[in-house]
């Protein structure tokens, strides 16, 4: 089964993600993760990545199609996925139809979760990302055992940059 969730970041697609994953045995493909592995790395694409996600801005379709590219062609892509925020342009759109042509694929499901922007600032202004493995944490909704450590892998824990107030709000407008 191929899906696509849509939506703002801190909309749930993630947590909705999981919970199918779970359920269908695919895996979920989070365009964020892949831009900060791509990052972390320091790919090519990573590093025109980083500029932009340090400066709160959206990577451009082109790097953003690029790494969605590469990951669908990875073998355990081949029975299904679930992309994560991906497509989030018409262009983005247009290029994942070409991806899944290419690749004799279509989509079974697109989900579109929308969410408020305040409500979205207090989600992502708690948010809390573990410095390794990536789990997700928030004080009211999904607290860790030890302040500040990830009950995972026992790793610090980090609000994301882009999740200050500011670039949310900037995010937010900018899909509308």
């Amino acid at each position: 089964m191929n899906l696509v969730f849509l939506g703002p970041p801190g909309a749930g697609k993630g947590t909705q993600a999981q919970k199918l994953v779970e359920k269908l045995g695919v895996p979920q493909l989070s365009t964020g993760d892949i831009l900060r592995k791509a990052v972390a790395a320091g790919t090519e694409l990573g590093k025109k990545a980083k500029l932009l996600m340090d400066a709160g801005k959206l990577v451009p379709d082109d790097v953003v199609n690029a790494i969605v590219d590469e990951a669908l062609s990875q073998p355990a892509q081949a029975q299904g996925f679930l992309l994560d925020g991906f497509p989030r342009t018409v262009p983005q759109a247009k290029a994942l139809d070409a991806m899944l042509s290419k690749r004799g694929k279509k989509l079974d499901h697109v989900v579109c979760i929308e969410v408020g922007l305040e409500a979205l600032v207090q989600r992502l202004g708690g948010r809390l990302t573990c410095t390794k493995c990536g789990a997700p944490y928030h004080p009211q909704t999904k607290p860790p055992k030890a302040q500040g450590v990830c009950d995972v892998c026992g790793s610090p824990l980090v609000t994301r940059p882009d999740d200050a107030p500011d670039r949310v709000r900037s995010a937010w407008s900018s899909t509308r």
